[in-house]
């Protein structure tokens, strides 16, 4: 189970929001600018490294220049979310090199548009967001209902060939009350579908059930920048 640490970025800072919320940000610049964290990531193991463009998420601007810098900068791969909504920006993100583009709106609304990148870039470079509150899938900053169930929206992009989906609680995002096992269980007990799963992890136990649960890879955010436990530690437990 790959561990990969979050570097959420707002007005080209690294921050954390509980349940998506603006209103409850964070800053961690006691640890550096973005780049620095990443590379402190990169530096003590991290599998990946999870970048979250919430301003662009929130319709409030861009930290491309900010995500640029990061990829350059590290040698590990780099997946990227937030406010991805076109063909052009997910395909300037995997040319500059970006391991994983990760598609919430632009999946639900243009189906075409996320069928042409999985086309061109590959089914394990293109990665479908399912942010889910209840039992209902969330896009646009987390604010738009879809109307479709998780369980529906699995089976709606396994048929569009999508292997990949990251699998966030809204819920629990942020809170380290720990991760909705259930749920995640139940979506990655289809063979066809491999789950980062994202949203509560707040103690070293969490990580072993996820692991238990056969996942692919988990988000680790607020815990690591809380200093909960340690990135080593984390990665000790997973492998």
């Amino acid at each position: 189970m790959d561990v990969i640490p979050a570097v959420d970025l707002m007005n080209g800072r690294v921050v954390r929001l509980v349940q998506g919320d603006p209103e409850t940000l964070k800053s961690y610049e006691q640890f550096g600018d973005p780049v620095a964290v990443a590379k402190k990531w990169e530096r003590e193991g991290a599998d990946a490294i999870h970048v979250v463009d919430l301003d662009a998420a929130l319709d409030r601007g861009s930290n491309l220049g900010v995500i640029e810098r990061i990829v350059e900068a590290v040698r590990k791969p780099v997946q990227v979310g937030g406010g991805i909504r076109s063909f052009e920006t997910a395909q300037k993100l995997l040319q500059t090199g970006v391991k994983r583009v990760i598609l919430g709106s632009l999946a639900f609304k243009e189906p075409e548009t996320l069928t042409r990148l999985l086309k061109e870039f590959g089914s394990d470079r293109v990665v479908v967001a399912l942010d889910y509150r209840g039992d209902e899938v969330m896009v646009r900053g987390w604010k738009t209902a879809t109307k479709l169930s998780l369980d529906a929206a699995v089976e709606k992009f396994l048929n569009l060939h999508v292997k990949v989906f990251l699998v966030t609680s809204i819920t629990r995002d942020g809170t380290l009350t720990g991760p909705d096992y259930e749920t995640l269980v139940r979506v990655n007990s289809n063979p066809e579908v491999n789950v980062i799963a994202a949203g509560g992890v707040g103690r070293l136990e969490d990580l072993k059930l996820l692991k238990r649960s056969g996942v692919q890879g988990v988000v680790v955010g607020k815990a690591l920048y809380e200093g909960v436990f340690t990135l080593k530690d984390a990665l000790e437990v997973a492998k």
